[in-house]
């Protein structure tokens, strides 16, 4: 599995400001459904539901939310820039500035695993990292994403 396979370039965008996690589940929702065609609503409850179960900040700036919904095809991926730092309770107490998020199906065993490890691996690169953190332009995010992808089999 390859990012390129679960990620649009039109599920990526950098957001100057986000106030909570609820408005940030709300962004990721609005995407969900314009890109994917997914229900808004049922997005973000998924999101939150999964939330509460604990944190999905996984440190260093990192926060990986994810949720299976009814409905949904195949693993979606987005990625969300955040230009101001989110406070996501995550692990090492430190705020988020990348968001990669998967909605997966009701009944997706082993393709979201593989997805959520993939995805978890990218961000454990502080090159890469560092690369998603300089740029801004959602073209230059994606392509920095996939290109990375390519090279990691799950």
């Amino acid at each position: 599995m390859q990012l390129s396979e679960i990620l649009q370039s039109n599920a990526v965008k950098s957001i100057a400001s986000c106030t909570s996690k609820k408005r940030l589940f709300h962004d990721i929702g609005e995407m969900a459904e314009t890109c994917y065609g997914l229900k808004l609503s049922a997005v973000i409850d998924a999101l939150i539901e999964r939330e509460n179960l604990g944190p999905t900040g996984v440190g260093h700036g990192v926060a990986l939310p994810h949720a299976r919904l009814a409905g949904v095809d195949e693993v979606k991926g987005i990625f969300l820039r955040l230009e101001k730092p989110l406070n996501f309770d995550a692990v090492d107490r430190q705020p988020v500035d990348l968001v990669f998020a998967l909605i997966a199906p009701e009944n997706a065993g082993v393709d979201h695993l593989k997805a959520l490890a993939l995805v978890s691996r990218t961000f454990r690169s502080p090159s890469i990292c560092a690369k998603l953190r300089a740029n801004s332009d959602p073209v230059t995010l994606f392509t920095i994403l996939t290109s990375v992808g390519s090279s990691q089999a799950a």
